[in-house]
């Protein structure tokens, strides 16, 4: 039985943990990360000096585009339509690819920044070496002795300031020199008395037409006990006599029309002394990151540096406290990578560049069929809802620009866009099938408004800002649906199953189809999300009543031949049975449309997908494949599988320095490529594994895995407006205390199949235990 009484919330605070290293990091994948939301650097600590490569989310290439949707598509969409109705597949496909693709001429991506050097004049050995990323105060700190000089280091990157700071003292005066890398971007460096001032473009030619790009500053300041001076070249510092040195890094750029010195410049114009600039730092960052803690039980490997312990991990042994450190690292990089300040939300590698994306097949920018959503998986459920912000403007420019698109390409009101989009709202579909053609990418993305509006229940956050998107979007909607004539289903398309294909009766392998279920399961959140909207905020009566007729309309889900979820209308075969996109299992995740308690035999048909997908010859296992396989199971109340991919995602998609990557040989690229997602979306998905509600229901622990038995989390947040935290043993609850929020709705609290009643006031904790009742009382 569930007991439940109203007390004070009692939190005890678990550390959120710590990187170190016995040796300099030598390559990309073992550099320590930090960021401010708009400047990040990776941070190398090698013992001739510090070595920070730096990024900047606003330094793109590219330009907006005004042509980049095909100038054929609208006359051609009833056509292709009518072919796929009767089932001429192979005919609407081929049709398809020589109308409906985008066709951008300066796409663009985000670019790698040169690095900052501050090397250090000291001659000898290096003994005593250990570099660390302390999450719970953001800073990367290294120390070590070289001949009879010890040196320390502190690089952080602060909000507050705006600015990234490397910072350096030695036991004895010292000689340092502070410069530039050569490469990045096309760039010319000069000196302003003890200025080091970077100014390049962000051209590239392999995403746009090498012509078009950001303008970007970087101005790098040193603050010295010692002398500073321009070396002969000018374009480096030499700090002589020196026991302290700080050198501190503004970026500005010209995206939308601002001015990279100016922006560069008044970050560096009042910069207070160091430990002002550090304690303002540290406040900042903890006020974040210490809202949530994680205890899965101690480890005998906790001493050992984490790049050993992940190895051994990789090797089979258990290490819970490794597992609550990556749990904790997903939230710190979304607090690096994504501030409410921030000028553009994560990238498909967050705020930092490896170079690989960019200069490869890919480009680092905004994937809208998964990887930008799980970028802010972690976001709400972690307590992190601030950190939203940035995704809400991104959106914003997506319905401004999608409402051209929707009227150039389909001849519909409303907004839509489709799989890619870049720091200047592209919504034009991809210039491939296959993978362009999301058509239903908008509502994807727009998901994460209504989620936030979910767990804060924040009405003008609702009618100002997530309802509008959102009804624009259905408008679309209403008018691209094709009714079926034989089944009177409203049909989506034509559209791909991201990235999915299937072959045909005839064998052909086609991409586009009619009413597949990705598309089917995000309009029917859309629809259903926009009638409950409407209704609580008590506008559009007409217009609640058109899109729940409309919703009634779309077609029921179906299980296929071989007991699978259908991912298409019609019972096909995948043409890559072995392909890392599930997409249509967003019914399963982040939708809550099929679950193992209201729909038991869709969620074994999802459950067969997986089992399929994992089992076929060549299964592209990629980090946030990981990712998603952790939330499917965790929504599917399978603990001990979920925990199976927990395992995978660190020790086989995440390197040395626990950042995760897309494994070589996969979606076109020779060696592993840095992706965010797996870091962020393996936090969210976790925290599924002690959490999960839906608006109005808490339940409790729905996914523990067998090999955590005690434990516990704090600060874990719900929908309907409430903070959670949890504390187990021997595999079942001890005690859980529920807080609600100013806005918090009644709810249901959930352990197993009982359930308890909830309704808070304001700020009020219930305290929530179990107890065997008295067979003997009456």
């Amino acid at each position: 039985m569930l007991k439940r009484e109203v007390v004070e919330r009692a939190v005890d605070g678990v550390p959120a943990g710590r990187l170190w290293y016995a040796a300099p990091a030598e390559r990309w994948f073992e550099a320590l990360p930090v960021g401010n939301g708009f400047v990040g650097g990776m941070v190398y600590s090698g013992t001739d000096g510090e070595r920070v490569r730096l990024s900047a989310s606003t330094a793109w290439s590219g330009a907006p585009g005004s042509s980049d949707v095909s100038s054929t598509a609208l006359k051609y969409l009833p056509q292709i339509r009518r072919l796929l109705l009767a089932g001429e597949y192979a005919e609407a496909q081929a049709l398809a690819d020589q109308h409906l693709p985008g066709t951008p001429s300066s796409f663009g991506t985000n670019v790698s920044l040169p690095e900052l050097l501050v090397e250090h004049g000291v001659d000898g050995e290096a003994s005593g070496y250990e570099r660390s990323l302390e999450l719970g105060d953001a800073i990367v700190r290294s120390r070590f002795t070289k001949g009879s000089v010890d040196v320390e280091r502190e690089v952080f990157a602060s909000n507050v300031a705006g600015v990234l700071v490397v910072r350096a003292t030695s036991s004895a005066p010292v000689s340092h020199r502070v410069s530039f890398s050569g490469d990045g971007i096309p760039a010319e460096v000069t000196v302003d008395g003890a200025t080091l001032i970077l100014r390049g473009q962000a051209y590239e030619d392999l995403h746009s037409n090498g012509k078009v790009g950001s303008t970007v500053e970087i101005q790098a300041k040193v603050l010295t006990d010692g002398t500073v001076a321009a070396n002969e070249a000018e374009d480096g510092l030499e700090v002589s006599g020196a026991t302290a040195v700080t050198v501190v890094v503004a970026v500005g750029t010209d995206w939308l029309g601002t001015d990279p010195a100016q922006q560069a410049s008044e970050r560096l114009s009042d910069v207070p002394a160091y430990d002002v600039l550090k304690q303002a730092h540290v406040e900042d960052h903890a006020a974040l990151m210490g809202r949530v803690g994680l205890d899965l039980g101690s480890s005998p490997k906790d001493g050992l540096p984490t790049d050993e312990r992940r190895r051994l991990f990789a090797e089979g042994a258990d290490d819970p406290e490794l597992v609550a450190l990556y749990f904790q690292y997903g939230r710190y990089l979304t607090i690096a990578g994504s501030r409410a300040d921030s000028p553009l939300p994560l990238a498909l590698q967050g705020l930092w560049n490896d170079g690989r994306a960019s200069g490869g097949p890919w480009t680092n920018d905004f994937h809208l069929d998964i990887n930008t959503q799980q970028n802010y998986w972690a976001v709400e459920i972690t307590n992190l809802g601030e950190c939203h912000q940035p995704l809400f403007g991104l959106i914003d420019g997506l319905r401004a620009s999608g409402s051209v698109t929707a009227a150039e390409m389909y001849g519909a009101p409303g907004w839509v866009s489709h799989t890619v989009s870049n720091a200047w709202s592209y919504t034009a579909p991809g210039w491939g099938l296959g993978w362009g053609l999301h058509v239903t990418s908008g509502i994807w993305i727009s998901l994460q408004l209504w989620e936030h509006f979910e767990y804060h229940r924040d009405l003008e956050f609702l009618a100002g800002r997530a309802y509008p998107v959102l009804k624009d979007a259905a408008q679309f909607f209403l008018a691209y649906l094709t009714e079926d004539p034989e089944t009177g289903y409203l049909l989506s398309g034509p559209s791909d199953s991201p990235e999915n294909w299937y072959l045909t009766p005839d064998g052909e392998k086609c991409s586009i189809s009619l009413g597949n279920t990705t598309d089917r399961v995000l309009i029917e959140a859309l629809f259903r999300i926009c009638a409950e909207a409407s209704e609580l905020l008590g506008l559009d009566e007409d217009f609640r009543a058109e899109v729940t007729k409309a919703r009634e309309k779309l077609p029921p889900f179906q299980i296929g031949k071989h007991g699978q979820l259908q991912e298409w209308l019609h019972d096909f075969d995948e043409a890559e049975p072995n392909h890392r996109h599930t997409s249509h299992l967003i019914s399963v995740y982040p939708e809550r449309q099929i679950t193992p308690r209201t729909t038991p035999e869709l969620a074994q048909a999802a459950e067969v997908v997986i089992d399929r997908r994992q089992n076929a010859d060549g299964w592209e296992q990629t980090e946030w494949v990981e990712a998603n396989l952790i939330a499917f199971y965790a929504r599917l109340q399978k603990g001990d599988l979920a925990l199976r991919h927990v395992r995978q995602l660190i020790a086989d998609a995440s390197e040395d320095n626990l950042l995760s990557y897309s494994v070589a040989g996969i979606a076109g690229v020779d060696e592993n490529v840095y992706a965010f997602d797996g870091n962020s979306g393996g936090t969210g998905a976790m925290a599924e594994l002690f959490v999960q509600s839906t608006g109005t229901e808490i339940e409790l622990l729905p996914a523990l895995p067998t090999a955590w038995p005690t434990g516990s989390v704090t600060g874990l947040r719900a929908r309907g407006g409430y903070t959670v935290d949890v504390s187990w043993a021997e595999g079942k609850l001890s005690v859980a205390q529920i807080t609600a929020s100013e806005r918090s709705t009644p709810q249901q609290v959930r352990l197993g199949d009982e359930l308890i009643a909830l309704d808070l006031a304001p700020g009020e904790t219930a305290r929530i235990t179990t107890f065997q009742e008295d067979p003997d009382r009456t």
